[in-house]
């Protein structure tokens, strides 16, 4: 095996990647100690049958999810260990390390859909209520919760959104969502009069060259990052005694959960979404037969 990976070289490696999950991902500490923690038993399994990284086939790959299943890891275990494999080899092949992923065709084991966690109208409300407007950053960060909800927005592409996206008169944004596909969302009115009172006090910002049509800008002039409008949320869901895992996702979630409990189509909340395949939306529909059994146990005459 003379292209086999010397321990320097694995060494090397196992940094490069660690800097690519901090940096490029933007992962926290304990993520990225997930990640390595996968990466970790794959190498022990390459090593005990003699491959590197860089031979590893997928039948090779097949093989070690049999050895986890033996050992008796459950399969969302399983899952999460052929996520971290996923993610590094999808690394090889952008740093050149290989030049086919053998885990392109690489099936996780099936488990049972996990619900995503939303808020209620009230607790998005009592987040909302906690914000302190006379701060320099307070009706900004209004604006940006009202957006989230509002558009039900991945937060990268909150954090994206720029002047010529914006068309209040019509009542809509244009959003570029995943892939560079770009998608109309209607936005709410509570939500435009939000981020025009917010306009004002961007205009006291000092805006950074390259950064003068970003919509919501950092104290600095700049555009705000991932991570600083996670923080944000964390600090008011916190002080309004909210005890749920939120995060920005979360208000996307709530956006669409509360739209298919009012009634719209699955087919409209997967375009507003920007979700390409229905079977991603179709997640809801279990949220929805929650909220229905809640509402015939409620309102049916036989259930009094």
């Amino acid at each position: 095996m003379s292209d086999f990976i010397r321990n320097e070289e694995i060494s090397t490696l196992i940094r490069s990647y660690n800097t690519y999950l901090l940096l490029e991902k933007s992962l926290s500490g304990n993520s990225v100690e997930a990640y390595l923690d996968d990466l970790n038993k794959l190498l022990n399994f390459l090593e005990s049958i003699g491959k590197s990284p860089q031979e590893a086939l997928l039948e090779d790959l097949q093989e070690m999810l049999v050895a986890l299943h033996e050992l008796g890891i459950n399969p969302r275990s399983q899952a999460r260990v052929i996520s971290g494999i996923k993610s590094f080899y999808r690394f090889l092949e952008l740093e050149k390390w290989i030049t086919k992923d053998p885990t392109e065709l690489l099936e996780a084991p099936k488990i049972g859909l996990k619900l995503p966690e939303f808020l209620t109208l009230d607790e998005i409300n009592r987040i909302l209520s906690v914000i302190d407007l006379s701060q320099p950053e307070g009706q900004r960060n209004k604006a940006i919760i009202e957006t989230l909800y509002s558009c039900g927005l991945r937060v990268s592409e909150l954090t994206g959104l720029r002047f010529p996206d914006l068309y209040f008169d019509e009542g809509f944004v244009k959003v570029e969502g995943k892939g560079g596909k770009q998608r109309l969302v209607p936005i709410s009115q509570t939500a435009v009069k939000e981020i025009r009172l917010y306009l004002l006090d961007r205009n006291l910002v000092t805006v950074k060259k390259d950064f003068e049509d970003i919509l919501f800008l950092s104290r600095r002039g700049t555009s705000l990052s991932r991570i600083m409008i996670f923080h944000l949320i964390k600090e008011y869901t916190e002080q309004a005694g909210i005890r749920k895992n939120v995060s920005p996702h979360t208000f996307r979630h709530s956006f669409a959960t509360h739209l298919l409990e009012g009634g719209a189509n699955l087919r409209a909340i997967q375009a507003m979404l920007g979700h390409e395949k229905i079977t991603t939306t179709e997640i809801y529909t279990h949220l929805d037969r929650d909220f229905l059994r809640s509402e015939i146990l409620e309102h049916h005459p036989r259930n009094k």
